[in-house]
């Protein structure tokens, strides 16, 4: 097996497969000093200023000249004078192409009586303001299977009940675009349909006001949703006393679903990547991105988001874009995220983590190039702002932040009932109401944290599987998941803290 992967045969680098010592030959050069795994090795000689290419694509400049041989990282490698912001191919559609044949995979789903279909059964209890998230806790808490398992003992159909709290609901502009995601995000979850239920508890004299979050969000009460506040019921025992009562009526009629088979067609995975490293673009996320194709051709759907983890590398979305007014609506999104970085005293070219870095990500067009290939390569059907309902099938695009939790909050709220997360440095992540599956990019990583990665990708690295076959078993593994079988994030108990809306503009 060869000590390095070559991605492209126009690149300029290639990526150690394991630890390369000094004096190695590789591809036709010597190494020069100690290369870590997943880092990048030049394969000519670079001058200083000149573009460096990794997937044929550019993922910075040479901030001084660079030998054959050399290791190539931050030390050398950075985003240019113009900071990334080089001249790229919108191309909008260019490359969109005639749909695949249609194919009919089943899943064991619960449907729902609006014609939605789930892939797990909870009741949930939520906060509209983080005043009422201990209360909403300790009444979920009275359901747990770990502190009182015969709370649930008679209700083997329902998956639990999940208190989803979060750090927000007042100290805002009533009109503001924070307040208008939170009340998009808490109604996507008050609809969910992996939720039966669900309960929302608020303080009473919030900004986040209950009955003007209801008319906003065109909800009303009824037998699955339900609305009060501390301070008209009369404190926190009696909210307490109180959300549980409403949930001991609604475990009866909750537990009567059952599993039947279901197309494929009603799974939406949202697609996350955290903690990658020099492997992702490489193993972890094309085997996602051809899982996902094979979803797409079953009529299913998937989200890409991260906005901030794609720039430098929309205009491969863009060629894909099935309208002009699609395309668009990505790079206005993209030339948002410009101006709110800049505003707030940041930059989109500043984005790859310590452990990024660590694991051999130098730039964020590097980053980006391997983040894009979790979307496969159908045709980009939609673009939706956070927490948007998501009503097309296909492959569609979300616009989040890069942050894994808040990013999977706004996928879950438009609707995805299963999550996907390809990880190279170790993310446990997991997610409520619905499951999440973890992808290890490497072996070590698989060896060193099993419990908490549901496939190891490495094998692709390994040499011995290919990105088809590893796109197989993820799809396979996807229509066990959304059919009941337990994630590896759901055996550990993830998920409650793991809601996180994105919280934007001043907290007043």
């Amino acid at each position: 097996m060869s000590l390095f992967i070559r991605l492209h045969p126009a690149d300029d680098v290639v990526i150690a497969r394991a630890q390369l010592m000094s004096g190695t030959s590789v591809d036709g050069v010597t190494v020069r000093g100690l290369v870590p795994p997943g880092h990048k090795v030049a394969t000519r000689a670079i001058q200083a200023g000149e573009p460096v290419r990794r997937y044929n694509q550019i993922i910075g400049f040479a901030s001084t000249a660079i030998q054959p041989g050399e290791h190539v990282h931050t030390h050398n490698l950075n985003m240019g004078p113009e900071k990334g912001n080089f001249e790229r191919d919108y191309a909008f559609g260019q490359d969109v192409k005639p749909e695949a044949p249609r194919k009919q995979a089943t899943f064991m789903g619960i449907k729902r009586s609006d014609g939605r279909v789930a892939t797990r059964n909870y009741i949930g209890v939520l906060s509209s303001v983080n005043c009422s998230a201990t209360a909403a806790r300790a009444i979920a808490d009275h359901f747990s299977k770990r502190n009182n398992p015969a709370a649930l003992a008679n209700f083997p159909n329902v998956d639990g009940v999940v208190a989803l709290t979060h750090g927000t609901g007042c100290g805002m502009d009533t009109e503001g675009l924070g307040m208008k995601l939170l009340e998009r995000t808490l109604a996507g979850y008050a609809t969910h349909a992996n939720f039966w239920g669900v309960v929302v508890v608020g303080l009473g004299c919030e900004t986040n006001q209950l009955n003007t979050w209801l008319a906003h969000s065109s909800l009303r009460e009824g037998d699955t949703l339900k609305v009060f506040n501390i301070q008209d019921t009369g404190g926190t025992r009696l909210t307490v006393e109180k959300g549980i009562a409403l949930i001991e009526e609604m475990l009866p009629r909750a537990n009567q679903v059952k599993r039947e088979p279901c197309s494929a067609e009603h799974i939406t995975v949202g697609l996350q990547c955290g903690g990658s490293d020099g492997y992702s673009g490489i193993s972890a996320n094309p085997a996602l991105g051809a899982a996902v194709d094979l979803l797409v051709q079953h009529g299913g759907t998937a989200i890409l988001s991260e906005t901030p983890e794609i720039y430098g590398a929309e205009h491969l979305l863009t060629r894909r874009a099935v309208k002009p007014e699609v395309a668009q609506k990505l790079i206005d999104r993209i030339h948002w995220w410009e101006k709110y970085t800049e505003i707030n005293g940041g930059e989109m070219n500043n984005n790859p983590s310590p452990g990024n870095k660590a694991g051999g990500l130098t730039t964020i067009l590097e980053k980006s190039l391997g983040a894009v290939a979790k979307g496969g390569t159908s045709n980009l059907q939609a673009v939706y702002e956070y927490a948007e309902p998501v009503n097309t099938h296909g492959f569609v695009y979300m616009d989040t932040p890069g942050y894994d939790p808040v990013s999977a909050t706004g996928q879950v709220a438009g609707g995805a009932n299963l999550i996907c997360f390809t990880t190279g440095r170790g993310s446990a992540y997991g997610c409520a109401p619905s499951p999440s599956l973890k992808f290890s990019t490497n072996s070590a990583l698989w060896k060193k944290q099993e419990e908490d990665m549901d496939l190891n990708c490495g094998e692709i690295v390994d040499g011995g599987v290919s990105i088809p076959e590893m796109g197989q078993r993820i799809f396979e593994m996807i229509l066990k998941a959304a059919s009941g079988e337990p994630t590896k994030s759901e055996k550990h108990g993830y998920g409650q803290n793991e809601f996180v809306p994105w919280q934007v503009g001043a907290v007043m």
